[in-house]
C-alpha cells in the first residue's frame, strides 16, 4: 500500500472546482493561478531554435552556465549581488519548492508556515513525514495581516523549517522589511531555515526602487540558512514551461546537484534557452505585464467590493482578489454552485487554510479585462436568485 504521508494528502480543491467546469465553454475561468496570455512569442522562438539546433540532451544538474549566469544578473540587479555559484536552475518553481524541502527536512521535524496558503507549500514538507504546524495570518477588514508574535511563539529550537510566501497566493499579503528582518533574527536564534517562495515578487503594485516586493536577499548574508525559490511562470507568462530556480547558501549547491539528479536530472535545453531569452529582455515583458496586472486589480477590486456581502482588500501584490462573502460558509460548495449555476470559475478558500472557510480566490490575471467585468456581473446575479 501508498505511504500514509501520501494518502493522507488532500487531493486539489481547486482542482475538484475545474473538474466541474471541464468541458463547458460558458464558464469564465479564474480558477488557476496563471494568465491567459501567451507566452511572448521571442521567447517562443528561442526554444524553437534551440531545438531546431538539436538540443535535446541532458544538461548540467544545476543548470545551462549561461541560464545560471542570467540568473545571477537579473537577481543582482533588483538585491544585493548573488553570485552565480548559489543558483541552481529546477523544472518549475513547483520543483524548486520540492527540492528545497527534501534538502533539509528529515522526517518527524517540524515545519511552521505561514497561512493561508498555495497547499502545495503544506503538502510538500507533509511528504517527506515533517510534522506541519500552520500560523494564520490575520484578515482585518477584508486584508490579511502577520501576527509576528504568534510566528516567533511557533518557531522555536525544535522547528527545522519556517516557510513563507509573500507576496501571498492567495491572499496578496506582501511582508514587510521590518516584518522580514524580525523572522530571520528569530530564525537565527533558533537555527530554523527559512524558505521563501518569492515568485511573486515581481508582480508588486507599490512604488519601490527596484520594482519588486521587499525579498529575504535584501537582508540575509550568502551562508544564512535561507533558501529562496523562484519561478519563471508569473513574471514571463511561462507557466506550462516548468523553469524556475533556487537561491541557495554555497553549502548547500553541490548537494542540491545530487538531488536535482535523483528527481529530475536537469530542466530540458530549449525549456533553459527560453529562460536566457526571458532574461536578457525582461524588460520588454515584465514591466508590461505587471502594469496589465495592475489595471486587472484596479477593474476587479473596486467592482467587487460594490456587491453586497462582500468584503475584499486591494492586494499589494500577486495576482489575486480574496475576499470574504456573506453566507459562503462552505467555500467548495459555493465556488461548485457558482461553475453550474452562474457559469463563473473561482478557487475555494478552504483549499489554502481552513481559516479561509469563507473566503475565494479570484485570479485577476486575464488577458481582457472585460473578463472581470463580466465575472462581477455573474456573481451579482447569482446573489440576487438566492
Amino acid at each position: 500500500p501508498m505511504r500514509q504521508a501520501i494518502h493522507n494528502l488532500e487531493a486539489s480543491k481547486i482542482r475538484e472546482v475545474a473538474n466541474a467546469g471541464l468541458g463547458r465553454d460558458d464558464v469564465l475561468a479564474f480558477w488557476f493561478g496563471e494568465s491567459d496570455e501567451v507566452t511572448p512569442d521571442f521567447i517562443r522562438q528561442a526554444a524553437i531554435d534551440s531545438l531546431q539546433r538539436g538540443e535535446t540532451f541532458y544538461a548540467h544538474n544545476l543548470g545551462l552556465p549561461e541560464l545560471r549566469e542570467a540568473v545571477a544578473s537579473y537577481t543582482s540587479r533588483l538585491h544585493p549581488a548573488v553570485d552565480v555559484g548559489r543558483i541552481a536552475i529546477t523544472s518549475g518553481g513547483v520543483s524548486a519548492l520540492m527540492l528545497a524541502v527534501q534538502a533539509v527536512v528529515n522526517a518527524g521535524d517540524e515545519v511552521v508556515a505561514i497561512t493561508p496558503v498555495w497547499p502545495n507549500l503544506t503538502a510538500q514538507p507533509a511528504i517527506m513525514g515533517a510534522q506541519v504546524r500552520c500560523v494564520p495570518l490575520v484578515p482585518v477588514n477584508g486584508e490579511w495581516t502577520l501576527d509576528l508574535d504568534a510566528v516567533r511563539a511557533a518557531v522555536t529550537p525544535t522547528t527545522k523549517l519556517l516557510i513563507v510566501n509573500a507576496p501571498n497566493n492567495p491572499t496578496g499579503w506582501t511582508m514587510s522589511s521590518a516584518e522580514q528582518q524580525a523572522l530571520l533574527d528569530h530564525c537565527r536564534s533558533t537555527g530554523t531555515w527559512i524558505l521563501a517562495d518569492e515568485v511573486y515578487e515581481r508582480l508588486y503594485y507599490e512604488p519601490t526602487p527596484n520594482g519588486c516586493a521587499p525579498s529575504f536577499l535584501d537582508i540575509a548574508a550568502p551562508d544564512e540558512r535561507l533558501i529562496v525559490a523562484h519561478s519563471f511562470s508569473k513574471s514571463f507568462l511561462m507557466t506550462g514551461w516548468r523553469l524556475g530556480w533556487l537561491v541557495l547558501p554555497p553549502a548547500l549547491v553541490d548537494g542540491m546537484g545530487k538531488l536535482i539528479e535523483f528527481n529530475t536530472s536537469c530542466a530540458s535545453v530549449f525549456t533553459q534557452r527560453a529562460g536566457i531569452a526571458a532574461l536578457t529582455r525582461t524588460d520588454e515583458v515584465t514591466p508590461r505585464v505587471v502594469a496589465h496586472l495592475k489595471h486587472c486589480r484596479d477593474t476587479l477590486v473596486p467592482l467587487l467590493a460594490t456587491v453586497p456581502g462582500v468584503r475584499v482588500a486591494s492586494a499589494k501584490g500577486g495576482m489575486y482578489a480574496f475576499f470574504q462573502l456573506d453566507g459562503a460558509s462552505d467555500s467548495l460548495d459555493t465556488a461548485k454552485r457558482l461553475v453550474t449555476e452562474a457559469g463563473l470559475g473561482l478557487a475555494p478558500g478552504n483549499a489554502f487554510a481552513p481559516e479561509a472557510q469563507g473566503w475565494l480566490r479570484w485570479c485577476f490575471a486575464s488577458k481582457d479585462p472585460q473578463r472581470l467585468v463580466q465575472g462581477v456581473d455573474r456573481l451579482k446575479s447569482w446573489l440576487a436568485r438566492q
